[in-house]
């Protein structure tokens, strides 16, 4: 076991190390000068040159590389040349929309797929499981961004339940932040669930014809016994890498959805440093994304490991 983790924290570090060189190889390799970006054509060449000194865009490629890596082990992401305020303070404050919104479609999309999955197996071939497996591919389809317009246009507009947009310090009322990523939350959760749904009732469907199922049966359990007991837990293995895969999705869908709905998180302080191209910035936040998503692709690998012994045997 303990080799095990070892070679899955080998894995994480490489893949962190690989992820930041591409980061940065990209971002360098960008057409322009983004000096005279930020400052326009009409500023000086004097104004320019101090705006790239202060970038560290005369120093060598790898120089400004090895710099940056060294800054962010220490926890110092540089400065925003736009903003004029660390990167790693604006990353910190715009995590705290970001995650909760994240962690709440990822709950949102647990309670409503798993379910609708187990439902449909249990009922499979029967109008209730084409009736969920079509409402499920629906959801598949429909973009996240349209379906948060129109629950905005339903529950914010319409009936006034919820507001628009916009985002409510949690310092200043928690009741009123929490009410801010219900619709934004409900817009990424939407796709998830659909997915989730049909690989649960999938691999529940192919757990049901197993032996262990049918000697459950012989032993006098119900098909429902015999299916929570035995089945349920057998057919996560395939939705515990889904879930790894969903969260990181989740992560990066939040730049469009926080966007629709005037949210101040992470996928918004991304895509205004883009268009004020601000390298700097959208370094750091893009390398706290990346290790957000390779962690959480790291625990999915623990989890299925220690929900499937088997793994931990071969390993």
């Amino acid at each position: 076991m303990l080799a095990f983790l070892l070679r899955r924290f080998a894995g994480f570090v490489l893949m962190l190390l690989a992820s930041a060189a591409v980061i940065f190889l990209l971002l360098d390799l960008l057409p322009g000068d983004p000096a005279r970006f930020i400052l326009g054509i009409n500023a000086s060449p004097d104004a320019v040159a101090a705006l790239r000194l202060q970038m560290g865009l005369d120093a060598p490629a790898l120089e400004r590389f090895l710099q940056w890596l060294g800054g962010m082990l220490g926890g110092d992401f540089g400065t925003s040349v736009t903003q004029r305020l660390p990167v790693a303070q604006l990353i910190v404050e715009r995590l705290a929309v970001t995650l909760p919104l994240t962690i709440l479609a990822m709950l949102i999309s647990m309670i409503v797929g798993l379910p609708l999955g187990i439902l449909a197996a249990r009922r499979r071939g029967k109008p209730a499981d084409t009736a969920l497996m079509i409402l499920a591919q629906t959801g598949v389809a429909v973009p996240n961004f349209w379906f948060g317009m129109l629950l905005t246009l339903v529950f914010a507009v319409t009936l006034r339940w919820l507001p628009t947009g916009g985002f409510v310090p949690w310092h200043e009322d928690w009741v009123g932040s929490l009410r801010s990523l219900i619709l934004p939350s409900l817009a990424l959760a939407l796709p998830q669930a659909s997915i989730l749904a049909r690989v649960m009732r999938t691999a529940l469907v192919d757990v049901m014809g197993q032996d262990f199922i049918r000697t459950a049966r012989a032993k006098g359990m119900t098909m429902d016994e015999a299916i929570w007991r035995h089945g349920v837990r057998n057919a996560l293995l395939p939705v515990l890498t889904i879930l790894g895969l969903q969260f990181a999705f989740l992560v990066a869908g939040t730049i469009i959805v926080e966007n629709v709905f005037f949210l101040p998180g992470l996928g918004r302080l991304i895509f205004n440093a883009v268009t004020e191209r601000d390298l700097i910035l959208v370094r750091g936040a893009t390398m706290v994304l990346v290790v957000v998503v390779t962690a959480t692709m790291l625990i999915t690998d623990l989890t299925y490991a220690w929900v499937d012994p088997r793994l931990r045997v071969r390993a």
